[in-house]
């Protein structure tokens, strides 16, 4: 008998009207945020979220507000779309990036399939472009801009939560605002954020930071071009989808130091074993998709290792469904 692999669903849309093609996509997902958000720490009102994001991300307020509008700006949804101490989540990426022979980001993203948006969305909501891969909706998992400024996190493996805002959405506002690195850079210091993560960013000009965040902690910053699911001299959490994040961290940090991968993509070292993950090795946690953003070309490209890929651009960007035959994924 054949064993049949299954197959995942990726979406690329443009949303440049606020809430225009969103709105049906929560009609169609709120259930499932709903479910999720009952399992937050504590209740959070939307005005309380609201207050926050005009207090550490002014200038993210009219997207906001104009999206609650769109999605029925009832207290519920607009306290979910603050995403203001949110229920903890978790995810065993790896990242990193290249300035040798061209710019790249490259990124797997290792998820639960069924709670991934499994979305690429292209807006121009505040005069900048953006495509990026979605967290609820607005938020951003890895994504870049047209100014050529490209972020990811990777969750960074410590049992710490506190108050502040879930990543994602702190990803979103800058991807709006910043373009360079170090304005990235500061945002992630001022703004509080929920649990800690690992976030890898560079610019146009190459420069790579990674920003190491855990709450109640100082933000570190390093000039590491990689990163995976743990913080150096804190103990990882006891999941197995993370506990080989040093392995993951030795392996990129031996590869990109080595001159025989210079002219070649990162994406061939995102593709394979210890990076690649597959579902059934760790509990339905799998590699969903790699994803290289190329700064200077303003390109995305999201790979599956059966040879599959989504190429959009801020140029040529086409809305499009697909189904993918993921090996990765059993």
């Amino acid at each position: 008998m054949i064993e049949q692999i299954p197959l995942l669903g990726f979406s690329s849309q443009k949303e440049h009207f606020l809430g225009e093609k969103l709105a049906l996509t929560y009609a169609q997902t709120w259930p499932a945020y709903h479910r999720w958000l009952s399992r937050a720490p504590e209740r959070v009102s939307a005005l309380e979220g609201r207050e926050k994001i005009l207090h550490f991300m002014p200038k993210l307020l009219a997207t906001y507000d104009a999206l609650c509008i769109a999605f029925g700006a009832d207290e519920q949804t607009c306290a979910f779309l603050c995403l203001y101490k949110p229920p903890i989540f978790r995810s065993g990426c790896s990242q990193a990036c290249k300035t040798s022979h061209g710019i790249e980001l490259v990124r797997n993203y290792d998820f639960p399939s069924q709670l991934c948006d499994r979305l690429l969305l292209h807006t121009n909501w505040n005069g900048t472009r953006v495509i990026a891969m979605t967290d609820c909706l607005w938020g951003v998992i890895d994504g870049m801009n047209e100014h050529g400024l490209a972020v990811s996190l990777a969750y960074g493996g410590r049992q710490a939560h506190g108050d502040g805002f879930a990543i994602t959405i702190v990803l979103r506002y800058i991807l709006e605002f910043c373009r360079t690195t170090d304005e990235a850079v500061q945002v992630l210091k001022d703004v509080p954020i929920h649990m800690p993560y690992n976030v890898t960013v560079v610019d146009l000009q190459g420069n790579i930071k990674t920003v190491v965040i855990c709450p109640g902690e100082k933000v570190q910053v390093n000039s590491l071009a990689f990163a995976t699911n743990h913080q150096d001299g804190s103990a990882i959490e006891n999941i197995d989808a993370i506990a080989d994040s040093y392995t993951r961290a030795q392996f990129l940090s031996a590869r990109i130091a080595d001159p025989r991968e210079a002219k070649s993509s990162l994406v061939n070292l995102f593709l394979q074993p210890p990076l690649l993950r597959k579902s059934s090795d760790w509990q339905g946690w799998g590699t969903l998709y790699t994803a290289r953003y190329q700064p200077l070309l303003g390109v995305v490209e999201i790979h599956w290792p059966n040879g599959q890929i989504l190429r959009q651009s801020f140029e040529h960007f086409i809305e499009s469904d697909i189904r993918v035959n993921s090996p990765a994924y059993l």
